[in-house]
């Protein structure tokens, strides 16, 4: 089942992030948040960038994907930064692709009109994952992080979303759109 994440979720969220910030190099962070940061990080979008939780039967939260702006100046408006994480026990069952596809869906809806998701090198299986779903590598940051011992590159995959159009309209709120 998908839903929007609320705050009381970030526990649960915190600590399927924690193993890619504690183990691996697919975050670029070094201490993983705690429930009350992340819960601060869910309450800091608002209405406008969707965080979205995918839960089991008994409403475990299984993964999480979240939207965030790519910029902060204003010409930015229209791009978001995308990312999704599953608990490592339940990868490799559709669940971040499930996840994805109904967050960019709702994205578009929003009116946002580019999707940039940020990927450290090598992950192929991320890579497989953003270009199942209609990402294009749109360039790359070469070692610009020092994790794990070890100088790393990030690459840059970048998917449209609604079709751009002149002038553009402003975003629409999350829940003016979210209809599941």
């Amino acid at each position: 089942m998908l839903r929007p994440a609320t705050p009381e979720d970030a526990a649960a969220i915190a600590d399927i992030y924690a193993p890619y910030v504690t183990a691996s190099a697919i975050s670029f962070e070094t201490n993983p948040p705690d429930a009350s940061a992340m819960r601060s990080r869910i309450e800091a979008c608002g209405d406008l960038y969707p965080w979205l939780v995918a839960t089991d039967e008994s409403r475990a939260v299984l993964g999480y994907a979240s939207a965030s702006a790519y910029r902060p100046r204003p010409a930015y408006r229209f791009t978001v930064e995308t990312s999704v994480y599953v608990d490592r026990q339940a990868r490799r069952q559709g669940i971040g692709r499930t996840l994805y596809f109904a967050l960019l869906e709702t994205l578009e809806a929003q009116g946002f009109t580019q999707s940039i998701a940020a990927i450290t090198l090598p992950n192929e299986s991320s890579v497989r994952l953003h270009e199942a779903i209609g990402f294009e590598q749109a360039g790359v940051y070469r070692d610009v992080g020092y994790k794990l011992g070890q100088w790393l590159s990030v690459g840059l995959w970048q998917r449209p979303l609604a079709p751009m159009r002149e002038p553009p309209e402003e975003p629409k709120p999350f829940a003016s759109v979210w209809d599941r």
